[in-house]
């Protein structure tokens, strides 16, 4: 008994064992993010749609992700994380199963639809939001972890669906994938059946009561949140979703976009990993403030340049500087709301930049069918990234005003 309560504590040998094998969930079940991008060149050949058609099931995965994310959160506040896990693996794999039958372009949106909803979104933000009830003085550094786990799978998924879809298509492709997920995912899921520790309060409620955090309504600076994960995923989206059309029509073909996009996000796990010190040290609103401008910066330099080795060393800038900023969200909402509303709000969060992600690719496509170029669409992105920053920097400023007065305040 004694040595079960000890592997329940924050931070103990079970909490890491338990960081690892989201981390491996999150990268099996994070093909469901990355999957939609790789195949928008041959969905758009086999059912003859116009590229934003084409983009439009990676919008519906996203979509379902939003409000997936919400219910599968509460879901696992409810009955812990396993249940929506196993809901989702089911989901997936099924759906990926029926998507390789599937005999028109709109069934095939559908069901990327309902993965997200049903399956995928189980496997970033409420594994995110548990993952934060296991640590305490590591948090950062295992939100960060366990949110890297969707860019490996972003880093190892693109090159080998890519290398299956060139050589057996991709609707054999789907359906293996299907086949995978489920007899790998249902096992590891069996590893997160314990509920997470009973957690103190943090210092910043214990100071205030969070009765109004940074001088604001609860419900507002949740809204403030949401929009800066709306704006700045729609920045992050333009050339994740995007890069190996972009390549294709530069006639560099799928397999470097593939490469490129797999760069990026190898990078982005250097630049995750990076962030869980990083917020740490200086915490959530500092953080995503940098990333935030930093990726602004490296966004913009697609612009000037569309060379081969041009696109290569700016992909891999573009991940080095942005894989922290979605962390960031999870971190926030643990430094500013109590821990009782982590699951809700945790997710809340993270569904407004897959809602980002989402809306991004959608109208970097459409922008891309009324324009003929990419440049508009980088140029709407970069638009959207400042106002995250703008919201961000306020926000800041709001948390330094907040510590001084609580400074002031006579013991």
């Amino acid at each position: 008994m004694a040595q079960a309560f000890a592997e329940s504590r924050v931070e103990s040998p079970y909490a890491w064992l338990r960081l690892i094998t989201a981390i491996v969930i999150g990268t099996i079940g994070g093909v469901g993010m990355w999957s939609p991008v790789l195949v928008v060149p041959a969905v758009q050949a086999d059912f003859g749609v116009a590229r934003a058609e084409a983009a439009l099931p990676y919008t519906l995965t996203m979509i379902g992700f939003v409000f997936g994310s919400i219910i599968a959160g509460r879901m696992a506040d409810k009955r812990g994380i396993i249940f929506p896990v196993v809901l989702a693996t089911i989901t997936m794999s099924a759906g990926y199963m029926l998507a390789s039958q599937a005999p028109s372009f709109w069934v095939f949106a559908a069901i990327c639809g309902l993965m997200g909803f049903m399956g995928s979104a189980a496997f970033f933000a409420p594994l995110l939001a548990d993952t934060s009830m296991w640590f305490d003085r590591r948090r950062g550094l295992a939100i960060s972890l366990c949110a890297a786990g969707n860019y490996v799978a972003g880093t190892i998924w693109p090159p080998v669906l890519e290398y299956f879809i060139s050589g057996h298509g991709w609707r054999d492709t789907h359906f293996h994938v299907g086949v995978f997920c489920l007899i790998t995912l249902l096992p590891l899921s069996l590893l997160l059946r314990r509920r997470p520790p009973v957690q103190s309060a943090p210092a910043a409620t214990a100071q205030s009561g969070m009765a109004r955090p940074l001088g604001l309504h609860p419900n507002l600076l949740q809204g403030a949140i949401l929009v800066m994960g709306l704006g700045c995923c729609v920045a992050m989206s333009m050339p994740q979703v995007h890069i190996v059309a972009y390549c294709v029509d530069l006639g560099y073909g799928p397999a470097r976009g593939a490469e490129m996009l797999s760069l990026m996000l190898g990078f982005g796990i250097i630049s995750r990993l990076a962030s869980g010190y990083i917020l740490d040290r200086i915490g959530g609103l500092k953080t995503l403030l940098l990333g935030s401008t930093l990726q602004m910066l490296a966004l913009a330099l697609y612009l000037p340049f569309d060379g081969l080795m041009s696109l290569y060393v700016i992909s891999a800038v573009f991940g080095l500087v942005q894989g922290g900023i979605v962390p960031s969200y999870a971190f926030i909402i643990r430094e500013l709301f109590p821990a009782a509303q982590a699951g809700l709000r945790v997710s809340l969060a993270i569904s407004a930049t897959l809602a980002g992600m989402a809306l991004g690719g959608w109208m970097s496509g459409k922008i891309y069918d009324f324009t003929g170029s990419y440049q508009a669409a980088l140029l709407n992105g970069i638009a959207f990234n400042m106002m995250n920053i703008l919201i961000a920097a306020w926000l800041l400023h709001r948390l330094a005003g907040s510590r001084r007065r609580i400074a002031a305040t006579p013991a």
